[in-house]
């Protein structure tokens, strides 16, 4: 990587994790510090109108997709009515009810098309997107986890299956798999892993999002063999369901444990969000080799969500490092 500023990002992800970050790197491709954007996504959603149109139609899930295609619109006028439309959700009390104009063009363009990537680069095409979304795999995938804690195995570990089983379990995730175990790979993902200079990881649900990329074994290879640096964006609290009890560090824990491979250039964590619990995160992250990045990222309102704005700004500051600070965490 010889160039003087980032050129291509790749961030990793799904739901609204990736949409807000897709939202802060687009910032980043309209002020010039990025000129190539493409975001991988899960497709393992089996909820809501995804998982309807998964189960009628034998095609990948596509709702994750649908919210990072909507995220990369511009915020000109045409790019804000097209990604109000392609998010606009059915009322009613019909067969429509719960489906989204999105996932509907998109599975209409599989069917006429019959090629996922060529798809959801019309439908780019058609909004003006700022990068390029694709599926992290060509096969729609399933995650298992195991499960401690269950009432009906309190001792043991349960295997939980499907997303929003494993998204919203009573329990504590010991680890998660996919499957298939080996999914047919998306080759342009694979491609754009290798030409990318940064890999953002995060922020999103970090066992049904963030790792299961770590997990489909071509897409693993091409990130731990990229010399592109890893950016880890952690999340601002603790996850109802997957993360309950959560500090900053036991994300890092987690994804250390399922990749342990992956060489981490930069984490990147709220302030607000770290608290008491920095010195622990630092400890961490310098036994990666990594360096940490806290500032104030999140939004003013009191919710944990990102402001896309501040995130942008992060992005901006750790893209333009060339050289990895080891002494520290950078404020």
């Amino acid at each position: 990587m010889t160039h003087d500023r980032a050129q291509s990002v790749v961030a990793f992800g799904g739901g609204h994790g990736l949409a807000v970050s897709l939202q802060a790197l687009r910032i980043l491709v309209d002020e010039l510090v990025v000129d190539d954007l493409t975001a991988v996504v899960t497709v393992a959603d089996n909820g809501g109108s995804s998982g309807r149109l998964r189960s009628e139609f034998g095609v990948l899930p596509p709702g994750d997709l649908r919210m990072a295609l909507a995220a990369l619109c511009g915020t000109h006028q045409w790019g804000d009515t097209w990604a109000r439309v392609l998010q606009h959700r059915f009322a009613g009390q019909g067969d429509m009810r719960g489906h989204v104009i999105g996932n509907l063009l998109i599975v209409g363009l599989w069917e006429q098309l019959g090629d996922p990537v060529a798809a959801l680069d019309w439908v780019g095409r058609l909004l003006g997107t700022s990068g390029r979304v694709l599926p992290m795999a060509l096969t729609p995938l399933d995650i298992t986890a195991e499960v401690r804690g269950l009432a009906a195995n309190p001792a043991g570990l349960t295997t939980v299956r499907g997303q929003v089983e494993v998204a919203t379990t009573e329990g504590v995730i010991a680890s998660i798999a996919l499957d298939p175990p080996d999914p047919e790979p998306c080759p342009e993902a694979i491609a754009a892993v290798h030409a990318a200079d940064w890999l953002v990881l995060g922020p999103g649900s970090w066992f049904t999002s963030v790792i299961p990329h770590l997990l489909v074994p071509a897409l693993h290879d091409a990130i731990v063999t990229s010399e592109a640096r890893v950016v880890v964006t952690l999340n601002l609290d603790e996850q109802a369901g997957e993360t309950p009890g959560f500090e900053a560090a036991d994300h890092l824990a987690v994804l250390a444990e399922h990749a342990p491979d992956l060489r981490i250039h930069t984490v990147l964590a709220d302030s607000r969000s770290v608290g008491d619990g920095l010195d622990d995160l630092l400890e961490v992250v310098r036994a990666t080799g990594a360096e940490l990045v806290v500032a104030g990222v999140a939004r003013d309102d009191g919710s944990a969500r990102h402001d896309p704005a501040r995130l942008a700004a992060s992005y901006a500051r750790i893209l333009e490092t060339r050289d990895l600070d080891r002494s520290g965490a950078r404020r």
